[in-house]
């Protein structure tokens, strides 16, 4: 008989397996509500899969974020948080035997890999004799669920959010509760793996300024949406572009580790639309969180998304093999303000604006010329909500390779976007304080100011701030030219 964490409640039914993956939370989580409900003792089981992810594992921002969540659940779950590391296909029906275990459940992930590792594993308990149960707890439109009037997939974003989504026939579920007082088991004679013992911390302290900046954990997610909903959202359709204004969510962390739910962020900015009448606020954030849904969605129905170009004819492209100028972007030294702040706020922070994050990967591909499957890589590593879908579709999405792709002709210009979007210099100024002296005018493009002036301001171009690693009007020609080599002439 397994005892439980209640003490005096036992139960004749085998225990049930919840098997956390990207859903570090106990409020609305399917996996978990529905295990409460079965009955009998829950055996809460995580186990980092390397192994199966192989080139998709966790980058080293994203592993810092993963170490504080973990705990931070275990925490909640009273320290009964069952940690294991190993390929997952071979470890659960392991477990399952140790433990007794008559069912498993877990919550749905889309990424390619995960799909076909947990349909053998579904397979394999299912043939033991287990009951093996999954949920939909990460995105409010399933992939599956949405499709044209023929049946195919969409491929652009607006007929997918407005038609598939908001009209369509299958609507988000409404909030679970979080259980109460669950019924808690340990792995009989097996102490498993601390979280420490997962070895997802570095041994070197690079993530300081990542640490001061985040509260990873269902907790901090809760805090982070309340901060939105009161601090945040008025005004959000127009802030959003300004990285000088606290107009974000910073959310997308929180949702990539399932410490918070997308039905719970729309269930908490709904009501905002009658009650404090931000209509337009609210759907425009609501439609980001349709880019989201709509990553997932482009994934699920082409898995190759994530290194090949959905356009094909973007495989004949002439990219440039520069390591000196990949190296000055991922250390911002570019030479450009708001392409530096930006790659900076990533290196410090582990996290960057949006529309920031769109002018350097645009100067990254378009005005450098390098391959998106750099950029890719840099940002899977840097940011702590690095997400595969997410991120391999917006890198494509700038590159102009993939679906419902920017036109390859918008190129975004450094200077007048930092001109534009942070007008008083505040953001450049945080994050590139070497030319914080310089007069606003002069704070975009540091390389048009007088001699007299950048010796007031204290910076010498090439020294105290490199100089632009290459020429905006040069540069965009040059891509312009190296596209135009992809259609065939008429």
């Amino acid at each position: 008989m397994f005892t439980w964490s209640i003490p005096g409640l036992v139960s004749s039914e085998r225990p049930t397996i919840v098997w956390f993956r990207q859903d570090l939370r106990l409020a609305d989580n399917p996996a978990w509500h529905a295990a409460t409900m079965r009955g009998g003792p829950i055996l809460p089981l995580y186990i980092l899969d390397d192994g199966n992810a192989g080139a998709h594992r966790p980058g080293a921002a994203s592993r810092w974020w993963l170490h504080r969540s973990l705990n931070a659940l275990n925490g909640e779950l009273g320290g009964f948080l069952h940690v294991r590391c190993g390929h997952a296909d071979d470890l659960l029906p392991r477990i399952v035997a140790a433990s007794g275990a008559g069912a498993v459940y877990w919550n749905r992930c889309y990424e390619p890999w995960r799909i076909r590792r947990d349909k053998g594993i579904r397979e394999h308990l299912k043939r033991d004799g287990l009951q093996v149960r999954s949920f939909n707890g990460s995105l409010l439109y399933e992939p599956a669920a949405i499709a044209k009037d023929d049946g195919s997939p969409y491929r652009v974003f607006t007929p997918y959010w407005r038609n598939g989504c908001l009209a369509g026939p299958v609507q988000p579920r409404d909030v679970l509760p979080r259980p109460e007082k669950p019924g808690l088991m340990r792995m009989p004679g097996d102490a498993g793996l601390t979280v420490d013992a997962l070895g997802l911390l570095p041994g070197i302290h690079w993530y300081k300024g990542i640490e001061a900046e985040w509260r990873p954990g269902e907790r901090g997610a809760r805090q982070r949406l309340d901060a939105f909903v009161e601090q945040g959202i008025a005004g959000y359709r127009q802030g959003r572009d300004r990285p000088d204004l606290p107009h974000v969510s910073r959310l997308s962390p929180h949702l990539h580790f399932g410490e918070i739910s997308p039905h719970q962020v729309r269930e908490a900015v709904l009501p905002l639309a009658e009650t404090r009448q931000l209509d337009d606020d609210v759907d425009a954030f609501l439609s980001e969180l349709g880019w989201r849904e709509f990553s997932y969605y482009l994934l699920y129905h082409w898995p190759a998304i994530t290194h090949e170009n959905l356009q094909r004819k973007f495989d004949r492209f002439p990219w440039r093999d520069d390591p000196g100028a990949l190296d000055r972007w991922q250390r911002g030294q570019t030479g450009y303000p708001i392409v530096d702040a930006g790659m900076r706020e990533l290196w410090r922070t582990g996290y960057m604006h949006n529309r920031v994050r769109m002018v350097t990967a645009s100067f990254l591909v378009k005005n450098l010329m390098q391959h998106w499957h750099h950029g890719e890589a840099w940002f899977r590593d840097t940011l702590v909500d690095a997400d595969l879908a997410s991120n391999s579709v917006s890198w494509q999405w700038v590159a102009g390779s993939g679906a419902d792709a920017a036109p390859y002709f918008r190129i975004f210009n450094p200077v007048t976007q930092g001109t534009k979007f942070d007008p008083a210099g505040d953001y450049v100024r945080q994050y590139v304080p070497e030319i914080a002296g310089l007069p606003d005018r002069y704070l975009q493009a540091p390389w048009t100011a007088p001699p007299d002036v950048l010796a007031a301001a204290g910076v010498t171009l090439g020294d105290t701030y490199p100089g632009p690693v290459v020429d905006l009007k040069a540069s965009r020609a040059r891509a312009l030219a190296a596209f135009k080599s992809l259609t065939p002439a008429v």
